[in-house]
């Protein structure tokens, strides 16, 4: 027989006193009770049940009932009449549903399957029995799929079991894409579908995905839903659309030309896009861990690491390495998807300037090629405007660009666009309201503080105000309606002052210093927060990491890379899955 070991009491006249526990004890008295049940010795209450015409008698021990459900507890111990009854009447559970909670009651122990959890969850949700209902909601967890998982949260709205209906919320924002599409989505009520839709939490690598998924729930039944079309667009991010997106709706989406209301809204968020207006619209939020990319660099020669740091919990995971080292690599994240863009292949390998594209799946932990860019660009930077990648500026060899060029990853082409009136390599790149900004670098003769903004709509650039501080690879990064210059170097000595723009009254204003000089460093924000990556220092290649508080107006170190380096992309995007 298995005991604990004894815990020694002190005790004040000096006697030994150890106290005991039997862990077998519950489990044995259990099935002693049991079996004097199934014996009908010592039962003092028999349940007589009537469901659908269906009679069965089930003997027991109050105390029993009365011991794992308070419904059974209020009958027995309570003013009800069944207080002192040894037959007891109920019509509101099935015999076989009240049998698997009665065995449960007596042993701790209850089969689950398909076809009998949502009857089982019932009943003990009328019974009060609080630990099925917990094992229901568990089976029910493991089972969520996207063809089930609303009427799911649907009966948990009605049990008011709130803890697995909100689990079930979150499933469904994770899987938005696949819930759209099943027949349960296509017949959500109006009011239901709206709050869906309104979730910060919803996952898609497009707010199109959510467009038009409404759309194809009012044309399921057009003729009673048209209607809610406008309450259901103004819940979608309709400011997160692409222009080009929304052009085409009002051009050719005969859903939306029936209601004037919503041509109307959809041309007015359309109008503030176009004319770059700053726009309140929360972005989505999914529920969904984010990481740090962090891509190459330079080390003695060119890396081919490729890294993240969960900042939540303080790690780095080693993924996948570059297809080649490189270093000075711009870098992005398109609707999931990581882009290292350009750099130098500096390594025993090789040594020239690159004009790949390669681009990280975090799903499969792979790398594929993509189109390339028409010229190689070494210390280029990078934008995104409507899922368009802008690479600017760079170097090949000797030669300073000031071209442009834009990638379309659908079509996985490159185009020339308008040059900026300065060559620029080590520049750093912003967008804000869907404007582009160039920031500083290096022309082949001077630091520059200057800043350009291109226009989309135009293909044109012009001329902002320059910084305070001249600054070539400075890391530079927008946050809300203010970009941010960080650290860089000014042709005499490596840089930790930070400056930022406020893009609605065109200033430039200092902020508190990073505790590190870097230049050639990486930046990007997680969580409203600005991290500075590696670097130079002028003597060293800096591994540290420190981020800003916006808040605060104040820098924090908070861990290192797995080595010093210069020249590294970063991104933030969401979280590897890793198989092998």
């Amino acid at each position: 027989m298995g005991k604990c070991p004894g815990r020694v009491i002190p005790s004040m006249n000096g006697d030994r006193i150890e106290r005991f526990e039997l862990k077998e004890y519950p489990n044995d008295s259990l099935r002693i009770i049991n079996e004097l049940r199934h014996s009908s010795l010592l039962c003092d209450v028999t349940i007589k049940l009537e469901y659908n015409g269906q009679k069965k008698k089930f003997s027991a021990h109050k105390l029993v009932l009365a011991s794992c459900s308070p419904y059974f507890k209020a009958m027995f111990t309570g003013g009800c009449r069944e207080r002192n009854m040894s037959e007891v009447n109920m019509r509101e559970i099935h015999p076989d549903v009240f049998s698997k909670l009665l065995d449960f009651a007596y042993t701790s122990r209850i089969l689950i399957s398909e076809q009998c959890v949502l009857y089982i969850m019932v009943g003990a949700c009328m019974l009060q029995m609080n630990h099925v209902v917990q094992i229901c909601c568990k089976f029910l967890e493991n089972q969520l799929d996207p063809s089930n998982c609303l009427g799911l949260a649907a009966f948990a709205e009605d049990l008011g079991c709130i803890d697995l209906k909100r689990k079930i919320e979150k499933y469904v924002c994770a899987h938005f894409e696949q819930v759209s599409q099943s027949e349960e989505f296509k017949t959500l009520s109006p009011c239901r579908l709206s709050k869906i839709i309104a979730a910060d939490e919803i996952h898609v690598d497009c707010e199109s995905q959510v467009y038009n998924a409404v759309l194809c729930w009012v044309q399921y039944n057009p003729k009673t839903r048209q209607q809610y079309l406008k309450m259901l667009l103004e819940a979608v991010r309709c400011h997160s659309l692409t222009p080009g997106f929304l052009e085409r709706q009002l051009q050719n989406c005969p859903v939306v030309n029936k209601e004037p209301r919503c041509r109307e809204y959809l041309a007015h968020v359309f109008k503030e896009l176009t004319l770059h207006k700053p726009v309140g619209h929360k972005p989505r939020a999914p529920d969904i861990g984010q990481v740090i990319y962090v891509a190459g660099g330079y080390l003695r020669h060119s890396l081919p690491y490729m890294e993240c740091f969960h900042p939540e919990e303080n790690m780095w995971l080693r993924l996948r390495d570059l297809p080649m080292p490189r270093s000075g690599i711009a870098s992005c994240v398109v609707q999931g998807l990581f882009y290292a863009i350009g750099g130098r292949n500096n390594s025993p390998e090789g040594n020239y300037d690159s004009a790949a594209c390669d681009r990280y799946n975090p799903m499969s932990d792979q790398w594929d090629h993509r189109s390339s860019m028409n010229v190689p660009r070494n210390r280029s930077s990078v934008g995104v405007i409507d899922n368009m990648v802008y690479a600017v500026g760079g170097s090949q060899g000797p030669t300073h660009h000031n071209s442009v060029e834009r990638y379309d990853p659908e079509l996985d082409t490159w185009t020339m666009v308008c040059g900026m009136k300065t060559k620029r390599i080590g520049v750093g790149c912003a967008v804000v309201n869907r404007m582009l900004y160039a920031v500083g670098g290096f022309d082949g003769v001077n630091r520059l503080s200057s800043v350009e903004r291109y226009h989309p709509e135009n293909d044109e650039w012009r001329d902002t105000q320059p910084m305070h501080t001249a600054r070539s690879g400075a890391g530079v990064v927008a946050l809300g309606n203010t970009i941010y210059a960080v650290g860089g170097y000014d042709g005499h000595e490596q840089l930790n002052s930070v400056e930022k723009y406020n893009v609605l009254d065109d200033t430039w204003q200092s902020v508190s210093r990073m505790k590190h000089r870097r230049s050639a460093l990486a930046v990007t924000v997680h969580n409203g927060k600005i991290f500075a990556l590696g670097g130079y220092d002028g003597h060293d290649f800096l591994s540290s990491v420190e981020y800003y508080d916006p808040a605060k107006n104040e820098w924090k170190e908070v861990t290192n890379m797995s080595s010093g380096r210069s020249g590294c992309g970063s991104a933030v995007g969401f979280q590897p899955c890793l198989r092998r």
